[in-house]
């Protein structure tokens, strides 16, 4: 059984990592089932933070306003995460987007990893909720607070250790860490071209947007500007 391991999660604006920002990592090391080191800071995703994303983690845009963007905190974090494998309630969502981000800066972060979510939908009776807090619930686990990511990171961990504790005797093959999969591809950088022509649509047609356009990449501005296209039309062509 895998008893050496970072547990990972994130805090994101939204779901899909070729779309959305990290907001906040959290990361607990543990090696022979101890806590050795911890890992937390905020991420500036250079765009507000919607407020249902708001309402469910607490995290304001004031809270990231001043705090790195992930290309100043990417490499601390995969220095952080060793040679050891990941442990997170559905990892392959924290993984994919710090395999997004890596693939953006040309950086390697490939892992085995542990997801406690298929764990629990193999352990738990049929009819109990298996997110991370009805899940912590079940099994007496209380957390600091939820949906922050070093706190839910912790209870990845706990829970872990309570899994393997109640049965990993009998179904020790559960707790070995598989390879995760996510296929990520680099996202183009934005020319002086793009960013221009965005800014000429987003005046000429006044509208206001929540992103701040020098941190987009060349995929999200071509996807934006395709948008406006969309909805309200090109700028016409002058005499």
């Amino acid at each position: 059984m895998t008893n050496s391991y970072v547990a990972l999660d994130l805090e994101t604006t939204g779901i899909g990592a070729k779309r959305e920002k990290i907001t906040e990592i959290g990361m607990v090391k543990v090696l022979d089932g101890q806590i050795a080191d911890t890992f937390h800071t905020m991420v500036n995703p250079y765009r507000d933070i919607p407020e249902r994303i708001t309402e469910l983690t607490g995290i304001t845009n004031d809270m990231v306003k001043d705090a790195p963007g992930i290309g100043d905190v990417l490499s601390d974090a995969i220095r952080f995460c060793e040679d050891l494998p990941l442990l997170g309630h559905q990892i392959i969502f924290d993984y994919g987007f710090l395999v997004q981000a890596a693939v953006n800066q040309k950086l390697e972060f490939a892992k085995d990893g542990i997801d406690t979510l298929k764990l629990c939908r193999v352990l738990m009776p049929g009819s109990e909720k298996k997110n991370l807090g009805a899940a912590c619930a079940y099994f007496g686990i209380v957390p600091e607070t939820t949906h922050r990511a070093l706190s839910d990171a912790m209870s990845a961990h706990l829970l872990y250790l309570e899994l393997k504790k109640r049965f990993g005797n009998e179904r020790s093959d559960l707790f070995e860490a598989k390879k995760l999969i996510y296929k990520a591809k680099k996202e183009k950088q934005a020319t002086k071209r793009q960013k221009q022509h965005l800014q000429d649509l987003l005046k000429y047609h006044r509208i206001n947007v929540t992103v701040q356009i020098d941190y987009m990449s060349g995929n999200e501005i071509s996807r934006m500007i395709d948008k406006i296209i969309f909805t309200y039309g090109r700028i016409p062509e002058s005499k």
